[in-house]
């Protein structure tokens, strides 16, 4: 039986977005970004984590980054206009975005929050990011994910 699309692949979709969708195997368990660019067969650069932090007061804002590095949250902040930024709690993550650990996608939220994608994409033609589900990534040009997501890109990595 095939999987159902995702929001992630809805939106992508009803935009006319330039994107293709890969599957990957998670029976071993392993889904952490450094795995799931092993099993894409991509470098660890190019295939990037969705992270939701929010800043005191319930702001909440999604950061996406290389696999091969992770989120400055002094940077985080800076990019943000907020004086400190913390990840969220896992538990809080469903209900906030509709998607579960590993399979965070910054396409399809619930709700759109301001997103900043590592300014590092930019040196690729397309990135991969969570497809909306565990087992699901998209190839899509940074350029389109930002322009789908209002994203802005900035020096977010260490």
């Amino acid at each position: 039986m095939k999987n159902p699309k995702t929001n992630a692949l809805r939106l992508a979709e009803s935009a006319g977005a330039d994107f293709e969708a890969f599957e990957y195997d998670v029976s071993d368990g392993r889904i952490d970004a450094n795995a799931i660019a092993e099993k894409l067969n991509r470098s660890p650069d190019e295939v990037f984590k969705t992270l939701v932090t929010q800043a005191p007061g319930h702001e909440y804002f999604v950061f996406i980054v290389p696999a091969a590095g992770e989120l400055d949250l002094k940077k985080a902040a800076k990019a943000a206009g907020k004086k400190s930024i913390e990840m969220i709690p896992m538990k809080e993550l469903l209900p906030l975005t509709g998607y579960v650990h590993g399979g965070c996608s910054p396409l399809g939220m619930k709700k759109l929050f301001p997103t900043f994608i590592d300014e590092t994409a930019q040196l690729f033609d397309r990135i991969w990011v969570s497809g909306g589900r565990v087992g699901l990534n998209i190839s899509i040009p940074p350029e389109t994910l930002a322009a789908l997501v209002n994203a802005v890109f900035a020096d977010i990595g260490k």
